[in-house]
């Protein structure tokens, strides 16, 4: 009775000690006034200079600057290491705001760049094997679905509540954040801090698509209008007419599609990035399918039970082998010869050398580089002769599913790191998305998190310059491209088995029902171990024994995923015009 109560008045000593220093640094007035001489031409050097394009006004950003000084006060002289990919936004985050919050804060990062896959790999040991190497990393919030149930990071929502309350900057505004529930877990929690945003879209020659002899040409083949594909059918069709039927545009050789074929890591991402799902693999539901996703795993209240058909899943279902099987005949029919043996980022950069009519798979995050002067692809006053535009379908696609992939590099703080630590590195992950920073770093990386930044006027005057970036992401479209979700338990462990068994259907030594056959037996393999090994702290996988396996005649027969084969797998091609989709956009519709 004497500890409890001893321990008591403890604590409401220490409860009653903050909300008096609460008060005291409330009364103290803005931050901005408590800043020395010396600090405050620190931070209007920054806002006038680097920051000068903001969503909020230069009072508000000295004033969000000098809130981090006052409250990295406590933290000064702490070394702090993370880790993120290798693009542009990155480099922005690596080689400025990394000097400009040390210089500000006297706190230092060694904010490191590498390789999407070494991030993940890196993680991926560090948690396993209880280590400290990295503060924080910014990771894909693919990893939603391991995070949220492994208990090995900061739950953010419960941080900023509270231990994290008094280092949480208090405009962070999550609600700007048009990635929130991409980061959020099968709890109603969020885990990670949106940081770069990209999304997988239809890229095309906008200035070819209105050149009216190619449009007659191609009506006269096909029997309806070039223009943006809705289906993959017109997809195919138009990719057959560049490579087939116009062959050369001003004396170059063209082609009608783009991809990469090699034997390599990235080879993963063409599928797993919700390729199944363009198809109509999985089921309808957003931010992903349920039961089944696009990954072909289904779930059952929060647990995984299986991704082969003979348990409900559709990872080697009729719609998942359409996908594979139109993935290599486009490659092999329609895209350059080289392409069979490029991998991600050797393809990355072909498109703008401009002899490509189309893309179906292209990452918004190649948009900075498609906009330099000079380019092929790029007019002398500096607007795209491409656009972007909403990917379309394949034959087994339903309303109301996910139409393709958008991912958010998302900051993610381990738990096990001292308090201290915690809090320096957020303050370091909220620094690099204030409204302070946010903008540039949007015009700079073209990777927008925050809906302030789109509508702001910067954003809007780049606009034309971008190739429908802006308008995308303030259309009712974005809500239909999403991340990997919660159905994948363990991402780096299950994905490993993607780009060697697709391989051997590329290559010709499986066909792609034996590949997705193998693929989806391992998958399940992969989560019984899981299950088995207890690694997982809640909604772990269920893998039935074999004698309790239903069979995939049984899920066949039953609504949604696994979906029966179609006896007409090329419908009729759709296409519409890419101004009329703008149009729709502007009222709030998909098309």
């Amino acid at each position: 009775m004497i500890t409890i109560k001893n321990t008591f008045s403890v604590s409401m000593l220490s409860l009653t000690l903050a909300a008096a220093l609460h008060a005291a640094d409330a009364a103290a007035g803005p931050y901005a006034d408590r800043l020395t001489p010396q600090k405050r031409a620190q931070v209007e050097k920054w806002v006038d200079s680097e920051f000068k394009d903001s969503s909020i006004s230069r009072d508000q950003q000295i004033e969000e600057l000098a809130w981090f000084i006052h409250t990295a006060a406590p933290y000064q002289g702490l070394e702090l290491n993370v880790l993120s990919e290798t693009i542009k936004t990155h480099e922005y985050e690596s080689q400025v705001l990394a000097k400009a919050f040390n210089e500000l804060t006297g706190i230092k990062i060694n904010h490191e760049l590498q390789p999407e896959g070494t991030v993940i790999d890196r993680l991926w040991v560090q948690f396993i094997g209880d280590q400290h190497r990295y503060d924080a990393f910014i990771s894909d919030s693919d990893l939603i679905g391991n995070h949220s149930r492994s208990g090995r990071i900061l739950a953010l929502s419960d941080f900023m509540q509270g231990e994290g309350k008094d280092v949480t900057l208090p405009t962070l505004d999550i609600n700007d954040f048009i990635g929130v529930s991409f980061v959020t877990g099968l709890d109603g929690k969020i885990y990670q801090l949106p940081d770069q945003q990209f999304a997988n879209l239809y890229w095309f020659r906008y200035d070819w698509f209105q050149r009216p002899d190619l449009k007659k040409k191609f009506k006269e083949i096909y029997g309806y209008e070039l223009g943006v594909p809705i289906n993959w059918s017109a997809y195919e069709d138009i990719a057959d007419f560049f490579t087939n039927k116009v062959k050369h545009i001003d004396g170059e050789r063209v082609y009608g599609h783009m991809d990469y074929g090699k034997r390599d890591p990235s080879l993963g991402w063409r599928f797993t990035d919700a390729w199944f799902s363009m198809a109509g693999a999985g089921d309808p539901g957003l931010p992903n399918g349920k039961p089944v996703d696009e990954w072909g795993i289904r779930i059952e209240g929060c647990h995984p039970v299986g991704s082969s058909m003979d348990r409900g899943g559709a990872t080697n279902s009729p719609a998942a082998v359409y996908s594979l099987e139109k993935y290599i005949d486009w490659l092999k029919k329609y895209a350059p010869p080289e392409a069979i043996k490029m991998d991600f980022s050797e393809a990355g950069s072909v498109p703008a050398q401009g002899h490509i009519a189309q893309q179906i798979f292209w990452y918004t995050a190649f948009t900075s580089d498609m906009t330099k002067p000079g380019l092929p692809v790029v007019n002398s006053d500096g607007t795209p002769k491409w656009r972007m535009a909403p990917s379309p379908h394949g034959a087994y696609w339903q309303e109301g599913m996910k139409l393709g992939y958008q991912d958010a590099g998302s900051w993610t703080i381990p738990k096990n790191m001292s308090p201290t630590r915690q809090k320096a590195v957020w303050l370091y992950a909220q620094f690099t998305v204030a409204k302070t920073v946010s903008l540039k770093k949007t015009l700079v990386g073209l990777t927008p998190i925050r809906e302030s930044d789109l509508r702001s006027a910067a954003m809007q005057k780049a606009a034309p310059k971008l190739g429908g970036l802006v308008e995308f992401y303030l259309s009712p479209a974005r809500k239909a491209w999403t991340p990997t979700g919660v159905n994948v338990p363990d991402y780096p462990k299950l994905s490993r088995y993607w780009w060697p068994t697709l391989a051997d259907a590329i290559t010709g030594k499986k066909t792609p029902q034996q590949a997705l056959d193998t693929l989806a037996e391992r998958q399940d393999r992969a989560m019984a171990v899981i299950q088995r090994n207890m690694e997982l702290q809640s909604c772990a996988p269920k893998i039935a024994d074999a004698s309790e396996v239903k069979g995939a005649d049984y899920w066949l027969r039953q609504p949604g995923a696994p979906k029966p084969k179609l006896s007409n797998e090329k419908p009729k091609g759709v296409t519409a015009s890419y101004d009329e989709l703008l149009k729709a956009w502007k009222n709030g519709r998909v098309r």
